[in-house]
C-alpha cells in the first residue's frame, strides 16, 4: 500500500482506544476458537492453512493506516466476505476504499477489487503440516484501483507444537507492469513466516512476522516486520490489531484494527456443515 496522511499523520484514535480497551477486558469464551484463525492483513500479512469451515460465512471489516517514508499517508477500510462453499474450500470478495494523501493532493474512493479462493489440500498431521493454495485475481476498479488486471498464487503451511504454530507462505503474481491499487496490491512476489501463540483463558491470539516482497519485476524488494492480537470478543466476533513497521523500504508505520463476525447457514443446508 502506497500513501499518505492527514489528521496529522495519526490513525483514527478513537478505533485504537476501543480496541484496546477491548483487549484488556477480562472476559473469557471457552469453547471459542475462531480467534486462532489467521486471515491475511487480519492483523498480519501472513495468513494459517485453514479455510471457513463448509456452510459458514464470515463478514470481515478492517481499517489500516500506513505512512510511507516519503510522507505519503493512505487510510483504507477493506470490507470482506468470505465463506466455505465446499469441504476444504473457501470462496471470497474484498472490495477496499481508501483516502490517500500525497504531495497536497488527496484522492478517495474505490481502491479496485480482489477476489480470491482457498482450497486446503490437508490438515495436519503428526508428520505433515496443513496445505492450502490460494489464488487471487486484482482488478483495477474506481480512482485508486491502478491500472493494471493481476492473478496470483500462494503457498501456504501451517505447523503445529503445543500452543505455538508457524505459518510460512509465499505468493507470485503474473500481469503487466503499471499503476498499482493504493490498497491491497498485488506484489510480484513476496514470502514470510510468521509464529503466533494462543492465551486459551482470555481467548487471544499473539502472532509476529517477517516477509519479504517485490512490487515489480527489477524493483529493490522492501522487508517487513508485523505483531498483531486476535481477541474472541464474544461467541461469533473476533478484534484485531495489529503494527508493521518497514526494516528496509516498507512503510514508515502501519496499523490495522478490525472486527470479523461469522455466522453458519448450515442449518438451511442439506447434509449439514463439513
Amino acid at each position: 500500500m502506497t500513501g499518505a496522511n492527514a489528521m496529522s499523520g495519526l490513525p483514527a484514535l478513537p478505533a485504537v482506544v476501543a480496541a484496546l480497551a477491548l483487549l484488556a477486558g477480562p472476559s473469557q469464551l471457552a469453547g471459542q476458537i475462531d480467534y486462532r484463525n489467521l486471515d491475511d492483513d487480519r492483523p498480519t500479512v501472513i495468513e494459517d492453512a485453514y479455510p471457513v469451515e463448509r456452510y459458514a460465512f464470515e463478514i470481515l471489516l478492517p481499517y489500516r493506516f500506513e505512512r510511507e517514508p516519503g510522507g505519503g499517508v493512505v487510510h483504507a477500510a477493506i470490507p470482506e466476505l468470505a465463506g466455505g462453499l465446499l469441504p476444504n474450500f473457501q470462496l471470497g470478495l474484498k472490495v477496499p476504499i481508501a483516502v490517500e494523501r500525497s504531495g497536497g493532493v488527496t484522492t478517495r474512493g474505490l481502491s479496485g477489487l480482489r477476489v480470491f479462493a482457498l482450497y486446503n489440500f490437508n490438515t495436519e498431521s503428526r508428520v505433515l503440516p496443513a496445505v492450502s493454495l490460494r489464488f487471487d485475481l486484482a482488478l483495477p476498479a474506481g480512482p485508486l484501483g491502478g491500472d493494471v488486471t493481476r492473478a496470483a498464487v500462494k503457498a501456504i503451511t501451517t505447523r503445529s507444537w503445543g500452543r505455538n504454530r508457524i505459518h510460512l507462505n509465499a505468493a507470485y503474481s503474473v500481469g503487466r507492469a503499471g499503476v498499482a491499487a493504493a490498497a491491497e496490491p498485488l506484489s510480484r512476489w513476496w514470502a514470510g513466516a510468521a509464529v503466533d501463540r494462543t492465551l486459551f483463558r482470555h481467548s487471544t491470539l499473539v502472532v509476529g512476522e517477517v516477509y519479504a516482497a517485490q512490487a515489480e519485476r527489477g524493483s529493490r524488494a522492501e522487508v517487513v516486520a508485523s505483531v498483531g492480537v486476535r481477541r474472541q470478543v464474544t461467541p461469533t466476533t473476533v478484534l484485531d490489531l495489529g503494527i508493521a513497521r518497514g526494516l528496509r523500504d516498507g512503510p514508515s508505520a502501519a496499523f490495522t484494527v478490525g472486527l470479523s463476525h461469522a455466522f453458519a447457514v448450515a442449518a438451511i443446508m442439506p447434509g449439514g456443515g463439513r
